[in-house]
């Protein structure tokens, strides 16, 4: 007997037990409608023998002991593998039956055709396939009773993420089942920056010797990271022969879906001896009472009874998902009631097997739209379904150890976690130490890097650039005797140090990339990893943002940046204009200005009551300039009345002795510190100019300066002896007046001429040099890591020493000689708006004073024009400036006719004497500011008196 016909007559043996055991028992209504239903079971003998019990289970949990108006009555067909068989099988029961639901195969393919001969008969198809390739939205009479394949590729991309790989291989069938989550488990990578490499396909039929040839060819790769989507007959098959390749060993990671993973239970030694460190997903199911009490009836009865040659067989979630979308159906044909039942339909004799003949169910439409969204609590937890689909709740992740031993869950909204419901937390996480302890293949704790250099693929081909110039960073030579590349230098010095510190082996072989033209040519380097010639590029390749967009670039190993560098002079310190030097000309001019400005406010407030401001128009303006400019050397002797001149020139003062103490500074450091000075301090400069500036052949630098700068005359250099001689002859013959440059090039430039050239100017910000890799190549990440570890530790200062010397104290003892000493204009702003607000404040009062004085000049009824003539003359009108008092002091009348007296008025007054000449030679000092004539006073204050009397 053919081993399809064996299984059919077992399970029509089955079905015929379930009928016997399911007859009615004591509390059941038997008057109540039978409602015929079609099941089709898989032709995998293990599956569909446990969800043909877990099913008959359900009918007789539901009906037991309860009163209802219709009871299912199951009626089973086996698909035998084969679609035309399933649908054939599904014909049968629509036709000659007249079932009014269909609880339909596990298998993908054999659910979708069913499906459509649901739909054309309104009959719900209720079915645990699980392929994305099959959609409720698609076809309205599919309910899938089973969590969709996409739901889980979000916790398999958890899983990646957690543990850092960076590229995955999809090991996928050849079927419907294999790739509709395809699409669904790309985009999950995508998301979260994991390359797929490469995806092997397997034929649903492949032969062991078949899927060697595979596993062979997925052990020349470089990743070692395996997602696994296989139906659970052909996982079980291909999984032992990656035992035997090998490949379940230490540094390889298995990853299995949850098709294959919730059939672990079931599986013998044998199979799990083979799956030892492998890492699966499957449903979570909860524990619970009812969960307990069905697994013992199960084994005890519906199962061990009728399957005595399936001893080791256990339980799984499409088991209970069975079971639950049996209650399910149940429940909602209570709800619906038991009308219409019959199948409206029109019969052909002739075409007895056309579906025409079938005709359409009045019924099958109102027990679907109460089952596509229905919500119980079932064995496998929350049997929720929405729109016709089951919505998952949490996925559990386990590691096969002997055998399968859960490790975390995940769920979509708080991702890996210890837990399925982490109420501690609500930030979402990716992080491997929310997992437990996991055991890899080859019984490794450590977690796999996720990709290695296969043995038997050739070595890693590192191109060096044979450029010439700049030996010092990468310098190419071949050997004579061997034919080889051999570089040295210190960008390859750093990149082997990189090497040797890697956790794992990498062999390397150099590979010399001449110059395509006369000039070196970096695109053309990054190019050739680009186009698969080459596997990584090490030398002084510039990490820019058009060329990320091809490769891969590490961290930087060098300082970034792009600076200037110019010839050095000697000091002008013999220069007879040095005294000019301290300040800048723009501050000259605005304290030559304050200087004028600050002697006509004092002109016009001491104007009309000082003598000292009157006079001839020539006096008076030679005043301003005298007054103001001696303020410079605190030499002013003229005596001010008005308190408003006093307050500007308080101010006026004090700024004057902060700038005459800053020049003072200046100066002194031009004369004293200073030895050495550049050319120019900023690459504006040259420019505006029209010099010449000069940077590397092949460089990225020309292009960053006409970006930044736009016209720029630009010579080409490759050596530093061809730097040093442009700059010796200067823009003007036929050389440059600077070199602009990334910081190591020109670091070595000065480590070789130390105190001859110098650093100007800002420096331009770049990312630095780079080793280059193809996109996504998981060299990168660990390649960076260990630049850091370089960088941290002295190994990297102990290479750059050797190459570069002890240039970067030159050019620090140099840098301090950068930049102009001159003093601007704006670290003095604030005293010069102070003083400025300070003397405009006394011009305005002043003029109010003056205004309030000649209202009467105001007011008259005189023109414009005659009122500005009066109160001009008014202004320039000379009042008297006595500070003594025009009458005699009561008790000294005769002081006018008595010298002695005045002798007698002022006798602590050491500066006052009285020479023979009356009144002449008498001074005193005018509170601080200037020295005035007593005698003058006196005189005229006597004088006065005489003609009083």
């Amino acid at each position: 007997m053919e081993p399809p016909k064996l299984i059919l007559l077992l399970l029509m043996l089955g079905t015929i037990f379930i009928a016997i055991s399911m007859a009615p028992v004591g509390g059941e209504n038997a008057s109540a409608i039978k409602v015929d239903v079609g099941v089709i079971l898989d032709s995998d003998p293990v599956s569909g023998r446990m969800r043909q019990a877990c099913m008959s289970l359900a009918l007789s949990d539901f009906y037991a002991n309860r009163n209802h108006s219709a009871r299912i009555v199951p009626h089973f067909r086996a698909s035998i593998s084969d679609d035309v068989d399933a649908a054939s099988a599904a014909i049968d029961l629509l036709k000659n039956v007249e079932v009014q639901a269909i609880l339909g195969p596990q298998a993908s393919t054999q659910a979708d055709f069913i499906t459509d001969i649901g739909k054309k008969v309104k009959v719900p198809v209720i079915s645990s396939a699980t392929s994305p390739a099959i959609s409720p939205s698609q076809n309205p009479y599919f309910i899938r009773v089973a969590y969709c394949a996409c739901w889980q590729v979000k916790a398999i991309a958890a899983i990646v993420e957690a543990f850092g790989w960076r590229r995955v291989v999809f090991i996928y069938e050849n079927s419907n089942f294999g790739s509709g989550i395809l699409p669904h488990l790309t985009d999950a990578m995508v998301e979260i920056n994991v390359s797929v490499p490469y995806r092997s396909v397997v034929s649903p039929s492949a032969d062991h010797e078949q899927i060697m040839v595979e596993l062979l060819k997925l052990k020349t790769k470089q990743t070692r990271v395996f997602i696994v989507h296989l139906h659970p007959t052909l996982a079980s098959k291909f999984l032992l022969r990656v035992e035997e390749a090998g490949m379940m060993s230490s540094g390889y990671v298995w990853i299995i879906t949850d098709a294959f993973t919730s059939t672990l239970v079931s599986k013998d030694s044998s199979v799990l001896d083979s799956l030892q460190g492998v890492i699966g997903v499957k449903p979570y199911v909860p524990n619970s009472v009812e969960l307990k009490n069905f697994i013992g009836r199960w084994k005890s009865k519906a199962f061990r009874q009728q399957n005595p040659d399936m001893d080791g067989v256990e339980h799984n979630v499409f088991g209970l998902w069975a079971y639950d979308s049996v209650t399910a159906l149940a429940t909602a044909l209570e709800k619906v009631g038991t009308s219409g039942l019959k199948l409206n339909r029109t019969i052909n004799s002739e075409n007895s097997t056309d579906l025409d003949a079938i005709g359409t169910s009045q019924f099958g439409p109102l027990l679907l739209e109460s089952l596509r969204n229905i919500k119980l609590k079932g064995l496998s937890g929350d049997f929720h379904i929405v729109e016709g689909e089951l919505q998952p709740s949490a996925f559990q992740i386990v590691n096969v150890i002997g055998k399968e031993k859960g490790v975390g869950f995940w769920t979509e909204k708080y991702g890996i976690s210890k837990n399925p419901n982490p109420n501690h937390t609500t930030v979402y996480s990716a992080n491997k130490d929310d997992l437990g302890a996991i055991i890899w293949p080859g019984d490794s704790t450590a977690v796999p890097r996720g990709w290695e250099i296969p043995t038997d693929e050739k070595k890693l081909r590192v191109g060096v650039p044979d450029k010439g110039g700049l030996e010092q960073l990468v310098k190419v030579t071949i050997d004579p005797q061997t034919n080889t590349t051999v570089a040295t230098g210190f960008c390859v010095d750093v990149f082997e140090q990189v090497m040797k510190s890697m956790p794992y082996y990498v062999p390397i072989e150099y590979v010399q990339i001449k110059q395509s033209q006369n000039h070196p040519d970096y695109d053309d380097f990054v190019n050739q990893v680009v186009f698969g010639k080459l596997d990584a590029v090490v030398g002084d390749i510039t990490i820019l943002s058009r060329r990320s967009k091809l490769v891969d670039f590490t961290l930087s190993f060098t300082e970034p940046g792009v600076i200037t560098v110019v010839p050095v002079q000697q000091d002008d310190k013999k220069s007879a204009w040095i005294f000019l030097k301290p300040m800048s000309k723009e501050l000259w001019m605005m304290t030559a200005s304050f200087f004028v400005f600050i002697g006509t406010v004092i002109w016009v407030l001491e104007h009309q009551e000082n003598n000292e401001f009157q006079g001839p128009r020539h006096k008076q303006l030679g005043m301003i300039f005298w007054f103001s400019f001696s303020t410079l050397v605190f030499a002013h002797r003229e005596k001010v009345i008005s308190n408003l001149s006093r307050f500007v020139i308080i101010v006026w003062v004090f700024v004057v002795l902060v700038l005459t103490s800053s020049y003072t500074a200046s100066l002194t450091s031009m004369l004293t510190v200073q030895q050495l000075q550049p050319t120019v301090t900023d690459v504006k400069d040259l420019i505006k100019n029209g010099e010449y500036v000069g940077c590397r052949d092949g460089s990225f630098v020309a292009g960053m300066l006409r970006s930044k700068f736009g016209n720029i005359k630009l010579r080409n250099y490759t050596t530093l002896e061809e730097f040093d001689e442009a700059l010796t002859r200067g823009s003007k013959n036929d050389g440059v007046a600077a070199i602009v440059d990334e910081l190591p090039y020109l670091r070595l430039f000065l480590g070789k001429y130390c105190g001859k050239y110098t650093i100007v100017g800002p420096t331009y910000k770049t990312a630095g040099f780079g080793f280059t890799f193809p996109k996504g190549s998981p060299l990168v990440p660990d390649v960076s890591r260990e630049i850091l570890s370089l960088t941290e530790s002295d190994t990297l200062t102990r290479i750059t020493d050797k190459w570069f010397g002890n240039e970067t104290d030159c050019s620090k003892q140099d840098a301090t000689l950068v930049g102009s000493d001159s003093l601007a204009l704006g670290s003095f702003k604030g005293l010069f708006i102070i003083a400025g607000v300070s003397a405009l404040s006394a011009l305005l009062l002043f003029f109010c004073s003056f205004m309030n004085q000649n209202k009467s000049i105001l007011t008259s009824d005189i023109s414009v024009l005659q009122k500005l003539s009066a109160l001009a003359k008014a202004f320039h009108e000379e009042k008297d400036s006595s500070r003594v008092s025009q009458k005699p002091i009561e008790g000294n009348e005769d002081l006018a006719s008595s010298p002695e007296a005045i002798s007698e008025l002022y006798p602590q007054s050491p500066e006052i004497s009285i020479p023979n000449s009356p009144w002449q030679g008498v001074f005193v000092l005018d509170e601080g500011f200037a020295l005035t004539e007593l005698g003058s006073t006196v005189r005229d204050s006597l004088a006065i008196t005489n003609a009083e009397r």
